[in-house]
């Protein structure tokens, strides 16, 4: 893993003009930004990522299609897009992006990592092949499509089904209302 500089932020959002070490944000607990992108198809299906096995936070657990840390000094529309890039190998432009809101997710871990995270969010049409991504091995074990019908089923299941992560159920939820009403 890469220990990239982040920016802090406030407890509402605001950059502080501060940054760190990744591991130190996590270790620390300090606030900062993320940027998860949502992939959905015209035909009512939504990518989802298999987290590495490698992970230290959730491993093997199925989630966004892309989600990363905002690089310090980077806007975060550009961290999305390099980040759908790094993780799955494909290039978008921030005119392809929808944004749908920031979710704060304040949670910690057995592993003393704290996280501290507004999850910057947006939406965008995926209209390639599964099979043109790459997914970058570090990060993502595998993807797959899921039907608006079976995600609805996996947030019903939240918990015992080893996709998301049960304390963010209101959150995907909204994401799926987002993507459906852009699709529908």
């Amino acid at each position: 893993m890469v220990d990239e500089y982040i920016d802090i932020v406030n407890e509402d959002g605001t950059i502080t003009g501060r940054k760190t070490l990744k591991s130190e944000i996590h270790a620390k607990g300090y606030y900062h930004n993320t940027a998860h992108v949502w992939l959905y198809t015209k035909d009512g299906n939504i990518l989802l990522a298999q987290r590495s096995a490698s992970k230290s936070i959730c491993p093997l657990l199925w989630d966004v299609s892309v989600a990363g840390h905002v690089d310090a000094g980077e806007l975060i529309v550009h961290g999305a897009l390099r980040e759908v890039k790094e993780e799955i190998g494909l290039t978008l432009t921030p005119n392809d992006l929808q944004k749908i809101g920031v979710f704060k997710c304040f949670q910690s871990y057995p592993s003393g990592i704290k996280d501290n995270e507004f999850h910057h969010t947006y939406i965008a049409e995926f209209n390639v092949p599964l099979s043109k991504l790459s997914p970058q091995e570090e990060e993502v074990e595998d993807l797959k499509l899921v039907s608006f019908e079976v995600f609805q089923e996996l947030i019903n299941n939240i918990g015992d089904n080893n996709h998301f992560v049960a304390s963010n159920k209101s959150y995907y939820e909204f994401v799926l209302k987002s993507i459906k009403e852009v699709v529908e």
